[in-house]
């Protein structure tokens, strides 16, 4: 397995996400999560698991999408937890995670709702 950047601050994750997605990389970026992870995605579904979320990221990948860098959000931080989120480019909801510090000091993803939109839509 290659040795993957780690992400040293919360908001690492993003821009580690977008490179690795954009370069094909289901396994780098299921790295990114913790082993138990749960993210609601795809639409109104949970996928538990990083073994689980690779394979999805596989499919997902498989299409060849394009991922543009989103400037995060303020990091809301207490201990060894910490909230980041991103506002998509098109101006339309939101993305929110929950990361967790690792023993190594590193970040990875614990919680994941990649998109979800205002009240009303």
């Amino acid at each position: 397995m290659p040795e993957y950047e780690k992400a040293m601050r919360p908001e690492d994750i993003t821009r580690l996400f977008v490179e690795r997605s954009n370069a094909g990389d289901a396994a780098g970026v299921a790295e990114l999560y913790e082993e138990g992870a749960v993210m609601a995605y795809p639409p109104g579904e949970r996928t538990v698991g990083r073994e689980a979320i690779r394979a999805l990221w596989e499919k997902v990948l498989s299409h060849r999408p394009h991922f543009e860098p989103e400037q995060p959000l303020p990091t809301l931080v207490n201990g060894d937890i910490a909230l980041t989120s991103t506002p998509p480019k098109d101006g339309t909801g939101a993305r929110a995670q929950v990361v967790r510090r690792q023993p190594d000091g590193s970040w990875q993803r614990l919680l994941d709702q990649p998109e979800f939109a205002p009240p009303g839509r």
